[in-house]
């Protein structure tokens, strides 16, 4: 287990970024291990909203912010830390499987930058298709997993057809594709944990996942 720091990260994000270079992931000092938050027992919660959601990315040109109240959490083992794709990403992982390897990617954006978490729920639903033609939108699930931050977590599966954070969709329809989101309020704006891959991966790493959602502090 590994304890990483958003703020260490933006730091290493913004000098590369500044000098035209491609963001890697840089940390510096010491690293510390903290314990998972216990979080109170989770609950399904109803979807609001129509049945078409959009799948316009509201993020599209915003780069990862600066968090003014910087939070930590322990990633799983066996999760790879890789540096981030794009500017908007925070920070990303490789994370393996029976199906394949799935990816984790944070999001922060900023207060009042990024859209809601609902109308990114809701975004990721659009993300995907359904075998039977139904709609993604009324199949995906809420939970409220409590916790120190008001944290939810977000699941969907079926044909994932939406791509990276820049809205460039997959070289093609990916069947047999989850999706586990997870959603934390922190002090200052939303953070936005979303996490991909084959069905069979995500459900083998379902519960790390969700321990690593409910680890997160903020920074001391």
């Amino acid at each position: 287990m590994r304890c990483v720091s958003a703020l260490s990260l933006l730091i290493g994000v913004s000098l590369l970024v500044a000098c035209g270079g491609e963001a890697e992931d840089s940390y510096g000092g010491e690293t510390t291990t903290t314990q998972a938050t216990p979080a109170s027992p989770g609950r399904t919660l109803p979807i609001p909203g129509g049945s078409s959601p959009s799948t316009a990315n509201p993020n599209a040109g915003i780069r990862a912010g600066q968090p003014s109240a910087p939070l930590v959490w322990t990633a799983p083992d066996g999760w790879e830390q890789v540096t981030p794709a794009s500017n908007m990403r925070l920070m990303q992982y490789s994370v393996p499987g029976s199906g394949g390897d799935g990816e984790c990617v944070v999001f922060y954006f900023g207060p009042g930058q990024g859209g809601d978490a609902i109308s990114n729920a809701h975004r990721w639903a659009g993300q995907f298709g359904q075998p039977d033609g139904g709609n993604s939108l009324d199949k995906m699930q809420i939970e409220a997993l409590g916790g120190s931050f008001n944290l939810q977590l977000v699941e969907v599966t079926g044909t994932y057809n939406g791509g990276m954070s820049t809205g460039i969709a997959p070289a093609e329809p990916l069947p047999n594709w989850m999706l586990l989101g997870g959603i934390i309020e922190g002090p200052d704006a939303p953070w936005f944990f979303k996490f991909t891959g084959p069905e069979a991966t995500l459900r083998e790493q379902r519960d790390a996942f969700i321990e690593m959602l409910r680890s997160v502090q903020q920074q001391t």
